[in-house]
Parts: C-alpha cells; structure tokens; sequence
C-alpha cells in the first residue's frame, strides 16, 4: 500500500478543542489587551467580570498551547472560588486543570480533572456544563481506545444535551458515536451516527461551526468507505468535501485533509499522475498552519510513494521525518508505521534495531492503555463513590434537620396556634372594618351621584325653562321700546345660561374621560396660556368611578377658570398619578399667587373642597406671593 488516509483527527473532537479554535484567529495584541482585563477586573474587584474573563483567558491560552496563562486562569478561578464558594468557578477550575493536564500528555489526570469538573457542574444543576465535560470525558476514552467506556459517556451525555438543544455539542457526540463503531467495524451503526450528526449540524446557528463540522463529517464518511476498499464511493464523499466554496482559501486545513484522503483512494483505484505534487501541496498547508500533529501522515505517504517508485533515500529521510513529528505530538500510531516502514527500508543490524525499537514500542503501548483502561475505571469507580458518601451524607444530614425542625414545630405548636388564634381575630376585624369602609365609601359615591343628577336637572330648568322665560321677556321688552331694561334682562339671561353650564354635568359614556380633558384644555388653550397635561395616558380611566373622573374634570375646569380670572398666570401644569390605591391631581400654575394665611377661600375653591370631602379625598393649596399656585388633589379609588 503506498498511501495512508488520514485517520487521527478527523473530526471536531472534545468540546474545549471547538471553543479554542474560535480563538486561533486572535492576535498576541488581543491576548495580552484580555491579561488586561483579567488585572482590570481583579482591581476593580468585579467578581463576575473577573470569573468571564479569566474563561476566556484560559481557552485562548489552551489554544496557542500557552500553559503559562493557562496556569494563571486556573490560578485566579480558585481564588475567586476561596473567596466567594462560586461553584462555577471551581468547576472551571478542574476544566482547565484538565486542560492542562491534556497539553501535557498526561491522559490520566485530565480525566480525573474533567470528573470532578462534572461532579461540581452536576452539584449545580448546570446541564450543560455537565454535557461538555462527558463530551470531552468521552474523546478521551476513544483516545486511549476504551470504547465501551467512550461509548457509555456519549450516551450519557445526551441526556444531559438533548434536553437543552445544544445542537453544536450534540453534533460532536453523534460524530465521537460514529468514530467508536467505526473503530469496532460496525459500519451501518457508524454511518448512522454520522448522518445524525450531519442533520443536527443542518441547526447549528453559527455559520463557521456548521460548515467544518459538515466537512469533518463528510471526511468521516469517505474514511468509513475507504476503509471497506470501496474507493469509488469514497471518493464521491472527498469530493463533495473539496467543492465546498472557496474551501482552500476559507479552511485550507479542512482542504488538507480531504485532499490527502482522496489521493490516498484515487491510488488504490491506480490514478496515481498528481499523487505527490497532491502530498507536497498538503504537506506545505500543515507546515504553514503549524498542524503538526498530521505532519507525520504526510510524510509517511510520500514515504511509501518513493518506496513504490523505488527511491528508497527519499523514501527514508520521509520516514525519519515522520518519526520526528509523531514523537513531538504523541502520534504513537504514525511512529510505529514509520518504524515499520524502516525496517523494510533498511538491512542488517539497522533493520533488526528498527524492528526492536517497533516491538517494544507496541509492547510499551499496549501495557499503556491497559493502565489506562484500568486508570479510567478506578476514577469512575473514585468518583462513584465519593458521590454516594455524599448522598448518604446529605441523608443524615436532612434527617437531623429533620429531626431538629419537629423539636422546634413541637416546642412552637402552642405559641403557632395561640398566633393563629390571634391573627384570625384580627383578620376579622380588619376584614369587617374594611368592608364597613368599602359600604360607606360605595354610599359616599352614589350619594354624589344623586347630587351629580340633581345639579343636571336644575341646570336642565335653569337652561330650559328659566332662560327660556327670560329670552320671550326679552323680546317683549325691546318690542316695548323699553331697551335698557331688555339689556339688563339680557345680562341676568347670560348670568343664569353661565349657571346652568357650571352646575350641568358630564358624561363620559360617549366621550371618554382622556378626550374630555383634552377637549378641555383645547378649549381653554392660547398662546398666552400654555397648559400641559402629563400622566394622563398611563392611567385605565375606564376601570375608574365615573364620579371621580367627574369630581377631577370639574376640579381641572375650576382651576384653570380661577387661574385665568385671577392669576394672571402665562403656564399651566396638568399632572396625573396612581400612588397607593388613590389617584392624584395636581395643578400648577406661574401666576400671582396668594397668601394663603391671610387671604380666604372664594365660592370656587369652597365648592372644590366639598366635592373632595364628598368622595373622602384631600385638597391642598399651596402659593405664595409672586410665585404662583399648587394645588393637589387625592382621591382614593376604593374604600
């Protein structure tokens, strides 16, 4: 076989890997501006600013591999923790613990860092939190080639995913699902998963995730293909990848990958012309993007394509520059290929070195991830454990608060039942006093009522009987030639029509209540005499007493009559408020003013105040000389 397909990091894996990515594009300008913001926030002493910035300095220092700050977010989220007892920062914590723990290849504590990230996020109830540590939990199972263990971690991390429509993380699992059957050669389960994961991705919202997911997906496809020497049909998924939009320029890396794995099935099915012109453009994209954990595939394609082509120096610098990549990056499979490939290209003592070094590399793996499995299992049993000490903690301890809480219900019981005793006789008390209140105050609003219908009625005789008396008396007399006494007849006839409107009535069935105080103002409105009205829109003056919207029109036209008369006022404020089950009128004007000491209430402000009393309101006057009126008015909308 002269090719390899790409098969370590084909896919979006754990969690934290998708976050960093989104910081990769970011400059050292930006990373040291967010150093600023953690120092920012730390003087400042904005706790929850401190916490997200120091998240985000973590994964950006996780994605340029910066163990550094990395080691300072973790840093400053436990003192925010010792600090406040903030459970989510001690859960990010353990995250980037974890983290850092993956950087340094050291498999074993990451894990047991991501369970107890879990185990806080659990105690929290933050879901998805929980969701993404399983999802990482999971990867690094599949990693170390513990599927069983990767598989139940998938699985449960749906639970907790599904639920909250994380489709982005949703998509990774189904992905990691696909890779585990694939590794157990359950093809129809794995290309289940991967079209899953492809209709989930279809409602991701974030255009960039969707789309190298969807390529990673795509690449999965094609692999599962390739792997069962169906070449043709692989190919058809690498191609579908490559004529994605402009995907050298948009995601060279994504380009990379599938370019390489379609050379790979186009030479098994013999089309062999671009073959390494195709190796050497991907191998110049990864070394120019710095993913060096892939460098050792490359190289060990062109490797065996210079052992096909019979150009064995070639072939061996190719595979000592595998060696060289796969043992920077832990990429244990490509080193094992790399040395079996050099045992083949070498003779001799040369040879049987490179095939010692092969067998006791494999031996030295194989023990690794039996300690691995082993590792893996006893944190979850560790883990497992220490949850159900701290169930059965939390039961004694919610049975002796139980059992506290029935001595002080018992030593309590008489004082509760003479309290409730007492708190029933005051209930009723207050509840007869108040509903006496609501009666009385229900009469004191009919009563004017039947005041209202009797100023309507004598203004309706004042306007139609008596005036309408006086205007034939009127004529009379001027037909009399006796004009002088008509005219003083006319002055009494305009007296008793000006009595007639002050006494008549409103209503306010046809006309609402805010249009007839509007009609008001207009009428009264110059350009010498500004009035404004405030508040009069907020309030329901359809659930309002009609007699109290009569008592504030009339109360308005009073004022603004007064205030014309006497006032000499250029303004006029108008407004309107709710306070405490009562609604308020208040009127101020620029006027004048007057002493209210000195200076006794007129027939207008005499009449004002009984109509308040009449609804149990309260009138206040307040002015002074020169420095106009206020006027306020309460009135209370129920007993």
């Amino acid at each position: 076989m002269c090719c390899r397909s790409q098969t370590k990091k084909h896919f979006i894996d754990s969690t934290e890997i998708y976050l960093s990515k989104s910081f990769k594009s970011k400059t050292k300008d930006e990373l040291l501006f967010l150093k600023k913001a953690v120092s920012y926030a730390d003087s400042s002493n904005v706790d929850s600013l401190r916490r997200k910035s120091n998240i985000r300095l973590g994964l950006r220092s996780f994605s340029s591999k910066n163990t550094a700050d990395l080691k300072l977010a973790s840093k400053n989220l436990i003192i925010l923790y010792n600090k406040n007892k903030d459970s989510i920062s001690l859960a990010k914590f353990f995250h980037f613990k974890a983290l850092e723990n993956r950087l340094n290849i050291e498999i074993d504590s990451a894990f047991f860092y991501y369970q107890e990230s879990k185990r806080i996020s659990q105690e929290i109830s933050d879901s998805l939190s929980v969701g993404m540590r399983l999802l990482s939990i999971s990867n690094l199972q599949r990693e170390a080639k513990d599927y069983l263990g990767s598989e139940i971690s998938s699985i449960e991390a749906l639970q907790y995913l599904e639920p909250k429509k994380a489709y982005k993380y949703l998509e990774s699992v189904y992905n990691n699902l696909g890779l585990i059957s694939f590794e157990l050669k359950e093809k129809e389960e794995s290309l289940k998963y991967y079209e899953e994961s492809i209709k989930i991705n279809s409602l991701t919202e974030e255009s960039n995730r969707k789309e190298t997911s969807y390529l990673y997906t795509i690449n999965n496809i094609g692999l599962l293909y390739q792997n069962e020497n169906l070449h043709k049909k692989a190919i058809d998924y690498f191609l579908q990848g490559l004529a994605f939009e402009n995907i050298r320029e948009k995601y060279p890396v994504h380009y990379a990958l599938l370019l390489e794995n379609l050379t790979y099935s186009q030479y098994q099915l013999g089309e062999n012309i671009f073959t390494l012109q195709r190796y050497e453009e991907v191998l110049e994209i990864r070394k120019k993007y710095k993913v060096d954990d892939e460098l050792s595939t490359t190289h060990l394609n062109i490797a065996d394509y210079y052992v096909k082509t019979n150009q064995k120096s070639k072939a061996k610098f190719h595979a000592n520059e595998a060696i060289k990549y796969a043992q920077q990056t832990h990429n244990n499979k490509r080193w094992l290929e790399a040395l079996d490939l050099l045992s083949d290209l070498t003779t001799g003592k040369q040879s049987k070195q490179y095939l010692e070094d092969y067998i006791a590399l494999n031996d030295s793996l194989l023990q690794q991830e039996r300690r691995k499995k082993n590792q893996f299992a006893k944190i979850r049993y560790e883990t497992g454990k220490k949850e159900k000490e701290n169930e059965v903690l939390k039961t004694e301890n919610k049975e002796k608060q139980a059992e506290i809480t029935y001595r002080k219900q018992q030593n309590t019981i008489s004082w509760l039942a003479t309290g409730i005793s007492i708190l029933f006789l005051l209930s009723s008390i207050s509840f007869f006093t108040s509903r006496r209140k609501r009666l009385l105050y229900e009469a004191q609003l009919q009563k004017a009522e039947a005041r209202e219908h009797e100023r309507k009625q004598i203004a309706k005789s004042l306007h139609d009987e008596v005036a309408g008396d006086l205007r034939l008396l009127h004529r009379k007399l001027e037909k009399s030639s006796l004009q002088e006494e008509a005219q003083k007849l006319e002055f009494i006839k305009d007296n008793v029509r000006n009595l007639s409107h002050q006494l008549s009535s409103v209503s306010f069935k046809e006309v609402p209540f805010k249009d007839q105080i509007i009609n008001l103002i207009s009428d009264y409105f110059a350009p010498d005499f500004i009035i404004r009205a405030n508040g009069l829109k907020e309030i329901n003056w359809e659930e309002t007493n009609k007699s109290i919207k009569r008592l504030l029109y009339l109360s308005i036209r009073e004022c603004i009559q007064n205030c014309q008369k006497y006032a000499q006022a250029s303004k006029m404020t108008i407004n309107f408020s709710i306070h405490k089950k009562s609604v308020l009128l208040e009127v101020n004007d620029n006027g004048i003013g007057f002493d209210t000491n000195t200076q006794k209430k007129g027939i207008g402000l005499q009449n004002l105040q009984e109509r308040v009393d009449e609804l149990n309101g309260t009138l206040t006057v307040e002015s002074n000389v020169g420095e106009g009126t206020q006027i306020h008015i309460q009135i209370p909308l129920n007993a």
